[in-house]
């Protein structure tokens, strides 16, 4: 049976001084690693049903960059073919006046 919630797998996330961390009866109190819901579908496809927020997955990346990198090593740079950028300027009128902005379509080509 899977369970519904996840730890948070920072190592170093029972550190963190929050509140929400701190668990225990008085004089006996401790902070917890963060407990990570799992019941959105959302979230069990996600990252985040491994780190409990953005400081707790960058502080794991950190900490393992060189196991995490080893994990599929990258020795040189991929490529896709694709047609020249097409730039087009959009204009709109506003009753403050006149906003312009440009977007830069990039369409690969096609493999057969």
């Amino acid at each position: 049976m899977m369970s519904n919630y996840n730890w948070c797998h920072n190592p170093d996330c029972h550190t963190n001084h929050t509140t929400d961390r701190v668990r225990g009866v008085k004089g006996k109190k401790v902070l917890r690693t963060r407990k990570i819901s799992l019941n959105h579908s959302y979230m069990q496809n996600s990252i985040w049903s491994f780190f409990c927020n953005n400081k707790c997955l960058f502080q794991f990346l950190n900490k393992f960059r060189q196991q995490v990198a080893n994990i599929n090593p990258t020795t040189e740079p991929s490529e896709i073919p694709i047609h020249d950028p097409i730039k087009k300027t959009h204009t709109h009128e506003f009753s403050w006046g006149t906003h312009s902005y440009t977007t830069t379509e990039i369409k690969p080509i096609e493999q057969t």
